[in-house]
């Protein structure tokens, strides 16, 4: 008979796993207890890409299987998956917390990991993916990191996002005197972080990664886009400013992907980036790769650095070429400057 539920200490807690023999990824057999056990693996990692950080929790307690949904704002029922976004009112109370404010004005207290056993407190819950805000719990308001997102679009793939990673978006990352680290997402795309100083609005850090991303695309304009609208984008890698508003984050390093083959969001190095491919990561060969070279992102809190010639670029970009904001994603309330937030094709008076 399974075991109803077990206990893992980690660190001076003991963390209940219920039902830990629970298949969580059907394709390969993978159980509840191995992604536990894989976030503890990982757990210097995985605590430094989300301590001390709003975290909302992406939970697949029935596992991914074909046909699992995800909840979304026009689909929130029936789904087998969500995001939660305030922390559970059983949660234990070592289990710590941070006050955020939504976009539309409503707050909220989302989980904040401090420790380790936070995070396998989370995976019990049958969080795969944890996505962390881009701030920390003693300043909200103010990110700390600055994040380029190079999602590829239909017709383009991993190896165009790491070409441009490698050629045009390292090139402006070195001329800028910034350091960047790398990730997989653990899909399709490549994650670029820059820590930055913590004394910018969300508003700022957009307009930040925006001009970072309109001047690689002025250099590769063929393989780069900026276009919110999905219809202007073609056979391109977008650069998603959007991922930097506020509450908008992406899947932390070591996170675990819903796919069948429980792939992670894995950092590299730069000089590995080319070699690698987004299935090489997995929650059972991570583990081992993690113990042979540790964090890769070890380094991200060593230095820290200013927005300054970035917000510069943006008002070149305003001033000389007439290039002004972009569109919020649709759940945002009009932003001042943003321009019409309507597909093109649909533009009825075309301006």
């Amino acid at each position: 008979m399974a075991s109803p539920f077990i206990e893992i200490p980690v660190g001076d807690r003991l963390v209940k796993v219920t039902n830990p023999d629970k298949v969580y990824f059907p394709e390969h057999g993978y159980t509840k207890r191995q992604l536990v056990e894989y976030y503890l693996a990982v757990g210097e990692g995985i605590l430094r890409a989300t301590r001390d950080r709003p975290t909302t929790l992406e939970r697949w307690p029935s596992g991914v299987f074909e046909g699992a949904r995800l909840a979304t704002r026009d689909n929130p029922h029936g789904a087998d998956a969500f995001y939660q976004k305030r922390i559970p009112k059983n949660a234990p109370d070592w289990v710590k917390s941070a006050r955020i404010d939504f976009p539309s004005g409503r707050s909220a207290d989302e989980v904040c990991p401090t420790e380790v056993a936070a995070v396998a407190w989370a995976a019990n819950l049958g969080t795969l993916t944890f996505h962390p805000w881009p701030v920390r719990a003693g300043d909200v308001d103010h990110p700390d990191e600055l994040r380029i997102d190079l999602d590829p679009q239909p017709g383009t793939g991993f190896e165009d996002a790491v070409r441009v990673a490698l050629g045009p978006a390292r090139d402006l990352l070195d001329e800028l005197g910034y350091t960047g680290f790398v990730k997989t997402s653990g899909k399709g795309g490549v994650h670029i972080y820059v820590r930055i100083e913590p004394r910018w609005t969300f508003t700022e850090v957009r307009r930040s990664a925006l001009a970072f991303g309109r001047e690689i695309e002025r250099r590769v304009p063929e393989q780069v886009t900026t276009k919110w609208w999905k219809e202007e984008r073609g056979e391109q890698i977008f650069v998603d400013f959007n991922q930097n508003a506020r509450d908008r984050t992406i899947a932390s390093a070591y996170s675990v992907r819903p796919a069948p083959h429980a792939p992670v969001s894995a950092p590299v190095t730069w000089d590995e980036l080319g070699d690698v491919r987004p299935e090489d990561f997995t929650i059972v060969t991570m583990p081992e790769r993690f113990a042979k070279v540790g964090d890769l992102h070890a380094a991200i809190d060593d230095r820290a650095f200013s927005l300054e010639p970035l917000l510069e670029m943006a008002d070149r970009d305003e001033s000389d070429h007439g290039l002004g904001d972009m569109p919020y994603p649709p759940n945002y309330p009009k932003m001042p400057g943003e321009p019409k937030r309507v597909q093109p094709s649909k533009d009825r008076d075309g301006h």
